[in-house]
């Protein structure tokens, strides 16, 4: 049988080693952040929601399913990892693993259902049940409805390390960032990720090739959202609370603008994105609600301009200078 692989860059090629320069560059910079003068919880926040669009970016970029309800994995996480952390006492990398696990189960339930759907039709599947979920979250009592679960405690990482510092909490998010950072490249880059480009691109020839299509979409899926459930665990440290914010639609295309403003498909696409849409939250807030229509400036001129997305441009630019 002939393997779409075969005709794959191998990982030890030019685009690799650029790539791996480039995360070591990355890593070292955000290493020194809190020797600069940058407000580190804008750094921390900014780290989840990257992994958060990493996350998304695996389904969408590389699979090319388009998710509207990937709160509900953000959210499901960050509910599992308060509540176990407030009412449970339990140690920080369990309330950690808790979060993932409620993603990982929702992702499978929910990927069943809409994985059986193509284009608009998985989209707005995926937008229902995220807003079945986010209607559920309202009325069930775990979650404090309104008010959601405040003042969770940060606790000890494996017992050593206080996360009440705040130098230490940053590092345990770089250190969590990362490490999902290069598991979603891995991913990318095995086997695994070549058929699911290959599906993307065309699907028609992946099953006439013998490729169970369904079968790799919904494990694309189900790592996507676990993925996507490790950002919203870890963000439960940044803010101590868990919100329905997290669950709401509006969390959904927030992720789907940072990935389009980085790069759809790209590796370091979605980090990019996600920082210049929480800087333009953060600095940008005594606009008030100006903050959707600069958000929607910023979108509506990298669709003209950045058709590729910022990375993906300059990616394309430096391709076509060679």
């Amino acid at each position: 049988m002939t393997s779409i692989t075969d005709n794959a860059i191998p990982a030890g090629g030019r685009g690799a080693s650029d790539e791996m320069i480039g995360f070591a560059i990355m890593a070292g910079l955000l290493a020194i952040v809190p020797l600069t003068g940058l407000y580190p919880y804008f750094v921390m926040q900014a780290l989840c929601f990257a992994l958060f669009a990493c996350a998304f970016n695996l389904l969408i970029g590389y699979s090319g399913l388009l998710s509207f309800g990937h709160s509900m994995f953000l959210g499901t996480a960050g509910y599992a990892t308060a509540y176990s952390l407030k009412s449970w006492g339990v140690a920080p990398e369990i309330g950690i693993l808790l979060g993932m696990v409620a993603a990982f189960l929702m992702s499978i339930v929910t990927g069943l259902i809409a994985i059986r759907r193509q284009g608009i039709y998985f989209a707005m599947i995926t937008l229902a049940l995220s807003q079945l979920v986010y209607f559920i979250y309202v009325q069930v009592p775990f979650t404090g409805g309104e008010d959601g679960i405040q003042g969770v405690p940060l606790g000890k990482l494996f017992g050593l390390f206080d996360l009440s510092n705040t130098n230490t909490l940053y590092y345990m998010v770089l250190a969590f960032f990362l490490l999902a950072f290069l598991l979603i490249y891995r991913i990318v880059n095995s086997p695994f990720g070549e058929v699911l480009k290959a599906i993307r691109e065309n699907e028609p020839r992946a099953v006439s090739l013998g490729y169970k299509a369904d079968q790799y979409k919904l494990m694309a899926y189900i790592l996507s959202g676990t993925l996507a459930g490790l950002a919203g665990a870890i963000k439960i440290f940044v803010v101590q609370n868990a919100s329905l914010t997290d669950t709401h639609w509006t969390m959904s295309g927030e992720v789907v603008l940072m990935t389009l403003v980085g790069g759809l498909g790209t590796t370091f696409g979605p980090v990019i994105g996600a920082i210049i849409i929480i800087a333009t939250q953060q600095y940008l807030a005594s606009f008030g609600q100006w903050v959707m229509v600069i958000q929607g400036a910023i979108f509506v001129i990298c669709v003209l301009t950045f058709r590729r997305g910022i990375v993906g441009e300059i990616a394309h630019y430096f391709k076509r200078s060679l």
